[in-house]
């Protein structure tokens, strides 16, 4: 043996023993740094893989490298984060123990394997050297017999489930011209089920088992273009499909799969395009489908892809020409050659879709992709069709699935797995199986919550999750009295202005707002005549302005919010006078106006009990303004008090499309120098909770943010180390539990904590279902601890989680995240949505975003 081959065949694991993938998992060992060996090979820790391996495996055995495509790479960045061992306090067990114990199923399926199952992974050398992928593919496969059926290679790497005699396999092979090659196969690695590299290998194994039962792939999931839903009326048509993920959780692989529903509009683009320019005309036609299409997702049915329409080339036409090879084509020809389509209209523009792709290094970046308008299908729904009533009803009959259909639908994905002969031999070929039923388990529902409002306490019903009623004629905890205000309304809105104000001085004294008359002044219906009458009105003493909108025209909301968000520092109210016109409706909606008008001015409406004293409790949302070239919005929300109910609350611009907020160090000191002075100390435990974290950032806010954190904190003192948690906060998840009570799936109780099965062995962390919902399926929301130093119980981290979803001001009610991820949520979305600037620091101690 060669030096070389030497150096190839030494970083295979040795000894590595392995049991079924429904078993659970021996504690890993200790990370060992791994060393390159010749042309990328390695050698390193048993069953321990370098990221290139990763990349290198067939993407769904199509000879495409899982380097080439992002979206799908997201998923599995997360799983080398392992945040649980640095924590002394969760390491034997991050379970709670509160609450009663509930029988719960989850949409997991256990993935089963032989025993002592092991992937084989080899490195492939040809002598002379090869480039061409098809050609290294046919010369190793003539020799398919010594690799067996089960196999997947991409030209530099093999992957077999099982092993060959010989640590290195000579093979001598002939090009058709008579050329001989020699075929190098050497053993490189044995990876255990657990390994990254054969997490990713069964997700690719699965999706070539969903193109076996004929579905279709759409960005990240796949769906059943050959049972479509049609909703003739509203021209919309659904393609049913599941988002599938293959995962290491706490005992067992498994594979979590959710029902999706892509929404498709019987409508092209160019059908779009031609309607519109009848109703706007030539002149301003251009302008106009510019803003209606760019942002847009279209899907072109020949190959049923989805693009984002960044652009419309205007000068461009099915008649224009690019490169094909060597060849000049025209778009007509090209798509008349490759798929046989016909395009009817020659002079139809082009769009333009910059398509993120990652080419060989040091290649040319590639071009945008020119779609033609006959040929792309509308997705989603407009906010036009948002707002139809008819047409979500519709919709929901179809999409919003109840916890019985649910989850009959997902067990019958699963048996039409094990109904498809070619899909359970794919399967067989690798020695894997999946388990028949949902995964059982079993969770806790959290005692419900007392609310406090003024000198009284009470109790709601859990299973509603709202104290909307309760809440009547209670007096709040404090209420600053309202008597310098103003209200603005047009002549067409003057008696639904007049009707507010009436019923606002009828529900305001039951809850404790003292309200005086406010000035009324009348605007003229347009955008100057409102910005006007706020210039020439508002002053330093006004305390809010409550303006009657005509219509839900986004430039004047975003001037009355611009004008007294920045210009003018002053509380506001926006209500449309559609919402006031129907009388039957107008004590509850006068009743959350009020409500809003407090908490604006620096009321407290409740609180639930949180024993934990010198706490500050903090939320930190991102948004992305598309208004402003896709520019972030940061938010901060910082609690002030014992009881959660005065908050801090600052935001910062950031750079194109950032998400990790670059400047939290600046203002979480801001929020930590606003704790003391309204305190006169700062505090001694801090809980971070951070929202709106994408799959494959996690590993950025360990690293990066949490280290912010810290020098924020260093900041205020070299003596001062209070105690700290951050938390991530994951809404955007495929997780769904339903209980099971008499025969009957329903959904779980607000409060249900799952803490085990489901969880991953490398995090600490939890769901919790903390809504109600009265149609459809309930999500949950996972929380995942990433630093800890508190030393808080399991047990008490959930419950003050539970507790903080209580105290959101704009719902009486329990909402899905903690009230400051919702609040930072809420500012971001304000500024990146209409203001597009830092409000003034004036508001900082009000909820003026509400």
């Amino acid at each position: 043996m060669t030096g070389r081959a030497r150096a190839r065949s030494r970083g295979r694991a040795r000894g590595q023993e392995t049991g079924p993938l429904g078993a659970a998992a021996a504690p890993a060992p200790a990370p060992v740094e791994a060393e390159l060996v010749g042309r990328g090979r390695q050698k390193e820790a048993p069953g321990a893989s370098h990221p290139e391996a990763v990349q290198q495996i067939s993407a769904g055995f199509q000879q495409v490298k899982l380097g080439d495509r992002g979206r799908r790479r997201r998923d599995f960045h997360d799983a080398g984060v392992n945040t649980r061992q640095t924590m002394e306090h969760v390491k034997e067990s991050k379970s709670g123990t509160s609450g009663h114990a509930i029988q719960l199923s989850a949409n997991y399926f256990r993935i089963f394997s032989r025993p002592q199952w092991v992937l084989y992974q080899y490195h492939v050398d040809y002598n002379p050297p090869i480039e061409s992928s098809r050609l290294k593919s046919a010369l190793l496969f003539h020799h398919g017999t010594i690799f067996g059926p089960a196999r997947t290679f991409d030209g530099s790497l093999l992957f077999l489930p099982h092993r060959l005699e010989k640590k290195e396999t000579v093979l001598c092979s002939e090009t058709r011209n008579g050329e001989k090659v020699q075929i190098t196969v050497t053993l490189t690695n044995e990876l255990p089920p657990t390994s990254p590299v054969c997490i990713q290998f069964y997700n690719i194994i699965f999706r070539r088992i969903l193109r076996l039962l004929n579905m279709q792939q759409i960005g990240r999931n796949y769906y059943n273009p050959n049972d479509p839903l049609s909703i003739p009326q509203h021209r919309l048509t659904i393609w049913p499909g599941y988002a599938t993920t293959i995962l290491r959780y706490e005992s067992s692989i498994m594979l979590c799969t959710d029902v999706s529903h892509k929404v498709l509009r019987s409508e092209t683009v160019l059908d779009f395009m031609v309607n519109l320019r009848q109703q706007v005309g030539n002149q301003r036609f251009n302008d106009i489908c510019t803003k209606e299409l760019v942002g847009l997702i279209v899907l072109t049915k020949y190959n049923n892809k989805t693009y984002r329409v960044d652009d419309i080339a205007w000068d461009h036409t099915p008649r224009n020409t690019f490169k094909r090879g060597d060849v000049d084509i025209s778009f007509k020809s090209y798509f008349k050659n490759q798929y046989g389509l016909d395009i009817s209209d020659d002079n139809q523009v082009l769009l333009v879709s910059h398509v993120k792709k990652i080419g060989p290094a040091r290649a040319a970046p590639q071009g945008p992709a020119m779609l033609v308008p006959e040929l792309c299908y509308l997705t989603g729904l407009t906010d036009k069709m948002r707002a139809d009533f008819n047409i979500m009803k519709d919709l929901s009959t179809h999409t919003r699935l109840s916890p019985e259909q649910r989850e009959s639908r997902l067990n019958r994905f699963v048996s039409s797995i094990r109904r498809n002969a070619t899909a359970q031999e794919e399967l067989e070929k690798w020695g894997l199986r999946f388990d028949e039923e949902l995964l059982n388990l079993v969770g806790r529902v959290l005692p419900a919550e007392r609310i406090f409002q003024g000198s009284r306490s009470y109790e709601y019903n859990p299973w509603v999750a709202d104290w909307s009623k309760e809440m009547r004629g209670v007096p709040l905890i404090s209420s600053p009295p309202l008597q310098n205000w103003l209200v603005f309304h047009t002549r067409r809105t003057g008696n639904e202005a007049q009707s507010l104000l009436q019923t606002l001085q009828r529900v305001s004294g039951p809850v404790g707002i003292q309200m005086q008359r406010p000035i009324i002044i009348e605007y003229e219906d347009n955008q100057e005549s409102l910005l006007r009458a706020l210039q020439h009105n508002v002053g330093h003493q006004t305390q809010m302005v409550v303006v009657v909108l005509p219509n839900n025209r986004k430039d004047k909301y975003d001037a009355v919010k611009k004008y007294l968000c920045v210009d003018c520092p002053t509380p506001s109210q926006c209500v449309l006078s559609r919402t006031l016109s129907r009388p039957q409706a107008l004590m509850t909606v006068a009743t959350k106006i009020a409500l809003q008008l407090a908490c604006k001015m620096g009321g407290e409406l409740w609180s639930v009990e949180i024993p934990l004293k010198q706490l500050m409790i903090v939320g930190i949302d991102c948004y992305h303004d598309i208004a402003s070239g896709k520019r972030s919005i940061g938010a901060l929300v910082a609690s002030l008090n014992q009881t959660m109910s005065r908050w801090f609350s600052k935001c910062i611009l950031q750079e194109k499309g950032q998400e990790i907020v670059d400047e939290l160090k600046k203002i979480l000191s801001a929020a930590l120098k606003d704790y003391y002075k309204f305190n006169n100390c700062l505090p001694s435990r801090i809980i971070v909770y951070r929202d709106g974290v994408g799959d494959g950032q996690l590993h950025s806010v360990v690293n990066y943010e949490v280290s912010q954190i810290i020098d924020a904190i260093k900041s205020m003192g070299e003596n001062y180390m209070p105690k700290l948690s951050v938390i991530v906060v994951k809404k955007r998840i495929s997780s769904r539990f339903f209980s099971h009570f008499n025969d009957k799936v329903s959904n779980p109780p607000p409060g249900t904590v799952v803490d085990s099965e489901v969880t991953r062995p490398e995090w600490y962390d939890f769901y919790i279902v903390s809504q109600a919902v009265r149609s459809g399926s309930v999500s949950p929301t996972h929380y995942n601890v990433v630093y800890d130093t508190s030393g808080l119980k399991p047990d008490h981290m959930q419950r003050l989680t539970y507790k903080l979803c209580h105290m959101y001001y704009n719902w009486q009610g329990i909402i899905r995240v903690p009230a400051p991820c919702q609040y930072a949520h809420k500012l971001a979305f304000l500024v990146g949505q209409s203001i597009h600037r830092e409000p003034n620091v004036q508001l900082d101690d009000l909820l003026f975003y509400l």
